[in-house]
C-alpha cells in the first residue's frame, strides 16, 4: 500500500499554505500532527542585487509499520523587487530518492525546466501561467491588501513543487490571542482556500502579525490537522516524536470481502463527512453518482480485455498521445526503460497482451518490497528495484509508454484483507493502460494493471480498487487521496458476480 506518499503532497501544501510572508530573517517553525512533533520548516528571505530570494525547507518524518520515512522538500523562488518571477528551484528528497527541478522564466513567458534525478537529466519547456505569482509577489500583494477584517482577494500561486498554478482565495479575519507553544500573542486570522485541480478545495488557517509574518498555520489532511508553529531554532530542529500512520491510511469496510478478483462489479455507498465536498471521479470503469442526500453511489466494473489494440498506438487522440510522452517521473525515453520494455513485451503483437506482460514483468522485477522509499521515479526504480505500490505503478506506466501504450498512474484506495493487522481500503497506487480498439486505437478502453498486487499473489487490478485521481505520476497527483482519506465512510457494499 502507498504509505507516506500523501506526505509528498503535504510538503507542497505546507509551502503553499504557510510561508512567512514578510520575513527579513530566518524563521523556524515546528511541524505537528496529532499533537506530535513530526518535523520542522525553515523560511528565509534575502534581498540582494535587485532580486528577492525566498526559500522554504520542510522536513517531516513518519512511521509505517515501525519503519521511519523522512520526506524533505526545499523550494526556492527568485523574483524581482516588484515580484516578477525570475527563477525557481525545488529539491524533493523522498526517502532514499532525490529529485531536483530548476525553472528559468524567460521574458517571452516560457519556462525552461531541467529535472535531475538518479534517472538522469530531463529538459522541457512550459508556459508560465498568466498572472501567476510566487512568494515575493504574494508578500507584496498581502501588504497592499492589508489586514482589515472582511478583506477578500484571490490569487494564482505558482507552486514549483507541482509545476502549476493553484488558485487561492484569501479571507482576512479578526485579531485574536493565539497560543504559540505557551506564548500567547495577538495575531490576525487569515483563511486561504486552495482550489487543487481534481482534488476540490483545501482550506488552511494562518495567524499573522502586523508585518504579515505567519507565526502559526493549520492545514487539514486526511481528517487530521497539520500545525506549523513559530518557535526557537533549537526546538524546531530538535528531536521528533514517532507518529505511526498506517491506521490513518485505511477506510473501514462494512464487511469482509471474499474473492474480490472474481467480482464482475462492486457498488459502494459512500457517506462524506459533514461539510466535506468529496470529489470522486468517474472513469472508464468507475461511475460515481451523487445522490440528493449527499451520499455517493460508486460502481466499479473492471474492463475485461485480453487481446487487441495497435502496438504501438497510432491514433491521433491528443489525450492518448499525452499519455505516451515521457515525464519527469515516467522517463519512458530513458534507454534503460526502453530496453526493459522490449524485454517485457517480447513477441507480443497487440497492446493488451503487451500490457499484461509488462504487469507481470514489473511484479517480478521489483524484488525488494520495502516501505523505506518515500517516492521514486521510474528511472530510479530501475536502478534500485525496490519500493511499494507507487514504485510498481510508475515503472509499469513508464514501460507501457516506452512500448507505445498510453498509460497513467492511478491513486486511490484498494481493499486488503490484512495489512499490518488492518483490514479495509488502504491508500494505494496502480496503473491503467489504453488497449483494444481498431488499428488506429479507436474504440479501445482503459484497463487497470496492478503489478504490486500481482507481486503479492493478489491477482492484480479488480473491483476492490477505488480511483481518487489519475495522472502522470507527479507528487501532486496524491493531493486528492490526501484530502479524501479520513473524509468519508463506506456505508454499504454490493458485490456482483457472474452467474
Amino acid at each position: 500500500m502507498t504509505g507516506c506518499k500523501r506526505f509528498v503532497g503535504l510538503c507542497v501544501l505546507v509551502v503553499l499554505s504557510a510561508p512567512a510572508l514578510a520575513a527579513t530573517e530566518t524563521d523556524y517553525l515546528a511541524v505537528f500532527m496529532e499533537g506530535k512533533k513530526i518535523g520542522h520548516a525553515v523560511h528565509t528571505r534575502t534581498v540582494a542585487g535587485g532580486q528577492v530570494t525566498t526559500r522554504d525547507d520542510v522536513t517531516i518524518t513518519i512511521s509505517r509499520l515501525g519503519i521511519p520515512v523522512t520526506v524533505q522538500m526545499t523550494e526556492t523562488s527568485i523574483e524581482t523587487a516588484t515580484g516578477k518571477p525570475v527563477r525557481f528551484e525545488t529539491v524533493q528528497q523522498l526517502g532514499a530518492m532525490t529529485m531536483k527541478v530548476v525553472g528559468v522564466v524567460n521574458g517571452n513567458g516560457t519556462v525552461e525546466v531541467t529535472s535531475t534525478s538518479l534517472g538522469g537529466e530531463q529538459k522541457s519547456t512550459m508556459t508560465w501561467p498568466a498572472g501567476a505569482i510566487m512568494a515575493e509577489g504574494l508578500r507584496l500583494l498581502s501588504l497592499q491588501k492589508g489586514l482589515k477584517p472582511g478583506t477578500e482577494y484571490t490569487v494564482d500561486l505558482f507552486s514549483p513543487g507541482v509545476l502549476q498554478a493553484v488558485n487561492a482565495k484569501v479571507i482576512i479575519g479578526e485579531r485574536k490571542p493565539v497560543d504559540l507553544l505557551g506564548r500567547i500573542v495577538k495575531l490576525t486570522e487569515t483563511k486561504t482556500i486552495l482550489n487543487m485541480p481534481g482534488a476540490g478545495q483545501i482550506a488552511s488557517t494562518t495567524y499573522v502579525d502586523d508585518e504579515m509574518r505567519a507565526l502559526k498555520s493549520i492545514v487539514p489532511l486526511a481528517g487530521m490537522q497539520v500545525e506549523m508553529v513559530d518557535c526557537p531554532q533549537e526546538f524546531a530542529l530538535g528531536e521528533n516524536d514517532v507518529l505511526e500512520l498506517i491506521d490513518r491510511m485505511f477506510v473501514k469496510s462494512p464487511q469482509s470481502l471474499e474473492d474480490v478478483g472474481s467480482a464482475t462489479a462492486i457498488t459502494y455507498l459512500l457517506q462524506p463527512d459533514k461539510g466535506v465536498n468529496l470529489v470522486i471521479p468517474s472513469t472508464h470503469d468507475q461511475t460515481a453518482e451523487r445522490r440528493p442526500d449527499g451520499r455517493i453511489s460508486l460502481t466499479i466494473k473492471p474492463a475485461q480485455v485480453t487481446a487487441g489494440g495497435a502496438l504501438p498506438y497510432k491514433g491521433n487522440d491528443s489525450r492518448l498521445l499525452e499519455a505516451i510522452k515521457p515525464t519527469r517521473f515516467l522517463q519512458s525515453d530513458d534507454q534503460r526503460i526502453v530496453e526493459l520494455a522490449r524485454q517485457a513485451v517480447g513477441d507480443a503483437k497487440d497492446a493488451a497482451s503487451a500490457a499484461r506482460r509488462i504487469e507481470s514483468f514489473v511484479a517480478k522485477y521489483i524484488d525488494n518490497k520495502g516501505l523505506s522509499v518515500g517516492y521514486a521515479s521510474a528511472a530510479e526504480v530501475v536502478e534500485s528495484r525496490q519500493g511499494d505500490c507507487s514504485e510498481f505503478a510508475v515503472l509499469t506506466a513508464a514501460l507501457c509508454r516506452a512500448a507505445g501504450i498510453p498509460a497513467q498512474v492511478v491513486v486511490g484506495v484498494a481493499y486488503v484483507r490484512e495489512f499490518g493487522g488492518l483490514e479495509g481500503f488502504g491508500g494505494h497506487a496502480w496503473t491503467r493502460a489504453y488497449v483494444g480498439g481498431d488499428a488506429r486505437g479507436q474504440g479501445g478502453q482503459w484497463v487497470g494493471l496492478d503489478a504490486a498486487f500481482k507481486s503479492g499473489n493478489r491477482g492484480g487490478y479488480d473491483a476492490g480498487h477505488i480511483t481518487l485521481a489519475v495522472g502522470n505520476g507527479e507528487p501532486g497527483d496524491f493531493f486528492n487521496m490526501a484530502t479524501a482519506l479520513g473524509q468519508f465512510k463506506i456505508e454499504k457494499i454490493d458485490v456482483q458476480r457472474a452467474r
